[in-house]
């Protein structure tokens, strides 16, 4: 295919949507009743299993005839480029945050919350799909795609409006781990918020940070499943 989802004309002829369509349409992007209830279900939606939330991101862009480009579903400029980059991007960051940044702050070595994962196979197959597809596919597109979206509609065109942006979402994404992990899962999740959401800032492009937010979290499963937390976190800090 050689056009964006959003750049894909409809089929010639095709009758004009009707006016009530329209109507739903522009009440569903602004911020009136629907426009609100519409984020609220979404939002709830991060309590139910993965990626419910991503998917009625995506009901929410058709219905209110969102381009996809504008919740960053933009094709890369190469397919390989952004999966290489994203994949070694991913696994090294966690490694620093793991070995370096959550030292530092006073993290303990082991990630109490997922200990339970260690050497336990039969949770492998749930566990890979909640990263990949329920992190990897289901947060980008709320926290980054859909909440870019919403957020730059709501501040407008300023200066300001991309770093504030960032904050906010990652700040979102930070206390969204709290309820699991404590203060050092929401700690890591605002650094790897703000990682994520700088990357997509600067890209427009949800795919990178996609990536590299599946193999950040597939690198903390194994350093889980194989019990050698400890021996990254006391990498450099014995």
């Amino acid at each position: 295919m050689s056009a964006e989802p959003s750049e894909i004309a409809s089929p010639g002829g095709a009758a004009d949507p009707p006016a009530s369509d329209d109507r739903v349409a522009r009440r569903l992007r602004g911020f009136g009743p629907l426009g609100i209830l519409s984020i609220l279900l979404i939002l709830a939606s991060n309590f139910l299993i993965a990626p419910i939330n991503a998917i009625l991101v995506l009901v929410w862009a058709k219905l209110s005839r969102t381009p996809w480009r504008e919740i960053g579903y933009v094709r890369p400029k190469s397919w390989t480029w952004a999966v290489v980059i994203g994949i070694v991007f991913g696994i090294a960051f966690k490694f620093v945050m793991k070995a370096i940044v959550m030292p530092l702050l006073g993290a303990p070595p082991i990630n109490e919350a997922y200990h339970f994962l260690a050497g336990n196979a039969a949770a492998l197959p749930w566990m890979l799909y909640a990263v990949i597809v329920g992190a990897g596919f289901g947060e980008e597109t709320v926290y980054r795609g859909w909440m870019f979206e919403r957020l730059g509609k709501l501040f407008g065109p300023r200066a300001w409006t991309k770093p504030i942006t960032v904050l906010i979402t990652s700040a979102l994404f930070a206390s969204a781990h709290y309820g699991v992990q404590g203060l050092p899962g929401s700690e890591q999740a605002m650094i790897t918020g703000l990682t994520f959401g700088t990357i997509f800032a600067i890209t427009g492009s949800i795919f990178l940070p996609m990536v590299a937010h599946a193999a950040f979290d597939v690198a903390a499963l194994a350093m889980i499943y194989w019990n050698f937390e400890s021996d990254v976190a006391h990498f450099f800090f014995k």
